[in-house]
């Protein structure tokens, strides 16, 4: 349904503004629906020199043609305003029509002016490697738009389901931004989650018209992240290594393999994090730096031995944090340093050690998976279970226990009896011999 609106504009004087030379300040108004709203022309004039019945400076007064073009240009930029806000289907007012010509409520219409927003805007919400992150994406969006249209840049109107479809198939063949990191399936899948939080950002403001991923599904592979058995974790713990750099790597990631606190969260725990728990032990209390989900948690005595190694570095030149933590390029490529001199053959990273203990510290220790999940401050039980899988080892493990029950079933004695209905027995125990 069009809707049709009243428009028009105005110039007037402002007489209760009077400027130290006698001139008045000329002031446009802009009418819609018969609701006005002022904005300064930034021109001035005496009242005799100003023509009221065609609103513009007498022709044959000073600087009445500098005026009158300047008020000829307020008029043509407010009324370019107004139809910017009827082609964008926009809610139309008089003060609506006043910021978009004074510039505050600036036009989002193509792909760069909606990234330059989303940084100004969205970056300060999100953590810096996030932003580390979205910044790989666009590249790849600027080098994908000067290929496919050979432009540096495309308006939103553009960005459909065919622009996704070109943008997939533009990331998995086109090369890597570095040769090192070559673009997996779900490193695709991530810049075009990115893509979507774009277009989602430009669909919630007005400034398309229907979502271009409305049609279009992320396929995600299933990634099964390793995580190290305990004879693993244990030479890891006990190999001699040749300097102090590459022995605190390895502390702090035993340390994560502990607590299963994730990288950042290691850098960030403070002193204050350590509290004392309801059973009078030394617990962990922090917040998940991903979802602001509260975790607490006993340290275990690996863990506390580990802290206790480092118990002179807090300071409040450091702001009293527990552990010096180098970048995490540094610290993986430290832990693969030590991988090699292992002999492992897993890509060792320190997100391995959130898993590690989500399953060979925890589950495989009849930890429940309720209460791994609450100590990974996950906030669905599903994402544990990728986290905690049920290894071979823990198959046998519970198999042995229902053996032993069985087995502990059968030496006393148990017998059945039949009921008046086949499909039903009691059971009970046998008469003593």
């Amino acid at each position: 349904m069009t809707i049709s609106h009243t428009f028009n504009v105005r110039f007037w004087l402002k007489k209760t503004s009077i400027k130290k030379d006698g001139t008045f300040p000329i002031y446009a108004r802009i009418w819609v629906d018969s609701i006005p709203v002022d904005v300064s022309a930034k021109e001035s004039i005496l009242e005799k020199h100003w023509c009221a019945m065609s609103r513009r400076a007498k022709i044959r007064t000073k600087n009445a043609r500098h005026i009158n073009e300047t008020l000829d240009d307020v008029k043509s930029r407010i009324n370019k305003a107004y139809k910017e806000l009827k082609a964008e289907g926009r809610l139309i007012t008089a003060q609506a029509v006043k910021l978009r010509y004074l510039g505050r409520d600036k036009a989002i219409l193509t792909c760069k002016d909606l990234i330059r927003y989303h940084r100004e805007n969205e970056f300060a919400k999100l953590a810096p490697g996030t932003v580390k992150n979205y910044s790989a994406t666009e590249k790849y969006i600027y080098r994908f738009i000067k290929k496919q249209f050979k432009s540096d840049d495309v308006y939103l109107t553009q960005i459909d389901y065919s622009f996704i479809v070109k943008f997939e198939n533009y990331l998995r063949t086109c090369p890597p931004l570095r040769k090192s990191q070559p673009l997996n399936n779900n490193g695709i899948m991530k810049h075009l989650e990115r893509l979507q939080k774009f277009t989602t950002l430009a669909f919630k403001h007005g400034w398309i018209k229907s979502h271009p991923f409305a049609l279009y599904e992320l396929k995600f592979e299933e990634f099964d992240c390793p995580f190290l058995e305990q004879f693993e974790l244990e030479m890891i713990k006990t190999i001699p290594l040749p300097d102090q750099s590459m022995r605190l790597v390895r502390n702090i990631f035993v340390f994560s393999c502990y607590t299963g606190l994730c990288y950042i969260e290691v850098k960030n725990l403070k002193r204050k994090d350590v509290v004392q728990g309801i059973d009078g032990e030394q617990w962990i209390m922090v917040r998940r730096q991903k979802s602001n989900t509260p975790v607490m948690f006993p340290l275990l005595d690996e863990a506390k031995a580990i802290l206790d190694e480092y118990a002179d570095y807090p300071s409040p030149e450091n702001d009293y944090s527990l552990l010096r933590v180098f970048s995490d390029q540094k610290v993986n490529q430290y832990l693969k340093k030590i991988a090699k001199m292992c002999n492992f053959d897993k890509n060792l990273t320190f997100h391995v050690a959130r898993h590690t203990f989500a399953t060979t510290i925890t589950l495989l220790n009849d930890v429940p998976i309720e209460t791994v999940s609450k100590m990974l401050g996950h906030t669905k039980l599903s994402t544990t279970q990728r986290y905690a899988r049920v290894v071979e080892k823990k198959i046998s493990k519970d198999m042995m226990h229902l053996k032993a029950k069985l087995k502990a079933n059968s030496k006393k004695g148990l017998a059945y009896r039949d009921t008046d209905y086949s499909h039903l027995k009691i059971v009970c125990r046998s008469p003593k011999q």
